[in-house]
């Protein structure tokens, strides 16, 4: 495996630190920190190179928050300045070259790929196979090595300052355990040790139809005993290789429908998730009292509905669309806004 340096000079040039900074400020220019920084932009850009070519930065304390949709988790944040612009500025550099690395179904945080090629790639496997094993792993980014982690990375690169910076941000937080979600990093740490589990699948057991999001994957085959099978063996390399295990792990016939990506998968139509379709309507139900409180413009509440129609789009939601009334408060939201 080919295994790159000379990239530092790439992540602290000014140029790339630039592009950083928007890349890190996309739809959080109202912020005060990002305000902040602007008000002597070319200064901080300089402040933050000079930090990392001196090797002065070190990863912020984080604060944390807990939600609790979809799921409870903790989340981690770090300052705009310098954090999350340095995350930027490693990942424009290092995202081509791990990317490559990947498989073809490896759907999360990577260009082209996303929820809805997963869902429709999803479709492709149901319609060709009679069973799926269904996983996720438990508490999974909390979960991961950072020894492990650094190891995979040292794979594929090899110079000794972007290490320095990789192992900065790897080891930030916890006792050797813990990836923070919340960091723009995390979802292509997680998406590396992962990725030790997809090069098995394909390269040593040679499984066709496997794809996998984050830390949910599935398998599908037409071999039921191959499928338990393969749920053992991968059950003992998740434990031995990267110190994780099961939170599920459910083997079926295809015909009961393969919830994955927010949707429910059947051979001849896609069904948006229960869960998923009692959160919606929630919310929808929400935005007209968050509009009278004006804790909402009529523009964020017709983006909110507009995003929502667009996501109903990828699934065969007629029936929901109706219930929600979606089609009737856009109309009314258009007409408002023309007032």
């Amino acid at each position: 495996m080919k295994r790159h340096g000379n990239l530092f000079g790439q992540i602290i040039s000014e140029e790339n630190i630039h592009l950083a900074y928007l890349r890190a400020r996309k739809g959080k220019g109202w912020q005060n920190t990002v305000q902040n920084f602007e008000k002597d932009l070319d200064a901080n850009i300089t402040k933050i190179r000079e930090s990392l070519a001196n090797k002065t930065f070190t990863t912020s304390p984080y604060k944390t928050k807990t939600i609790f949709e979809p799921k409870k988790r903790l989340i981690y944040k770090l300052p705009f300045n310098p954090d999350r612009i340095i995350q930027h500025a490693l990942l424009n550099v290092l995202e081509p070259i791990w990317d490559k690395l990947f498989i073809h179904d490896s759907y999360a945080c990577r260009s082209g790929k996303g929820m809805h090629s997963g869902s429709k790639r999803t479709m492709e496997f149901v319609r060709k196979n009679k069973y799926c094993l269904k996983c996720d792993i438990s508490k999974f980014y909390p979960s991961i090595k950072h020894d492990i982690l650094f190891e995979i990375v040292q794979r594929k690169i090899k110079c000794k300052d972007t290490l320095w910076l990789l192992k900065d941000i790897i080891y930030s937080i916890g006792d050797n355990t813990n990836t923070p979600i919340g960091n723009f990093t995390s979802q292509w740490f997680g998406n590396l040790y992962m990725n030790e589990l997809d090069q098995l699948m394909k390269h040593k057991y040679h499984i066709k139809h496997y794809i996998r999001y984050c830390d949910d994957f599935l398998l599908f085959h037409d071999d039921k005993k191959f499928l338990g099978e393969m749920a053992v063996i991968i059950e003992e390399f998740l434990l031995e290789k990267l110190r994780l295990t099961f939170s599920k792990c459910d083997l079926f016939q295809v015909s009961r429908g393969v919830d994955f990506l927010g949707y429910r998968h059947f051979r001849g139509y896609i069904l948006v998730r229960k869960s998923t379709a009692k959160r919606t309507k929630k919310r929808i139900k929400r935005l007209p009292v968050l509009l009278g409180k004006n804790k909402i413009s009529i523009d964020q509440y017709r983006s909110s509905l507009a995003s929502t129609m667009g996501w109903l789009r990828w699934s065969n939601s007629y029936n929901l669309r109706q219930s929600l009334r979606i089609d009737e408060l856009m109309e009314v939201c258009n007409e408002q806004s023309k007032t």
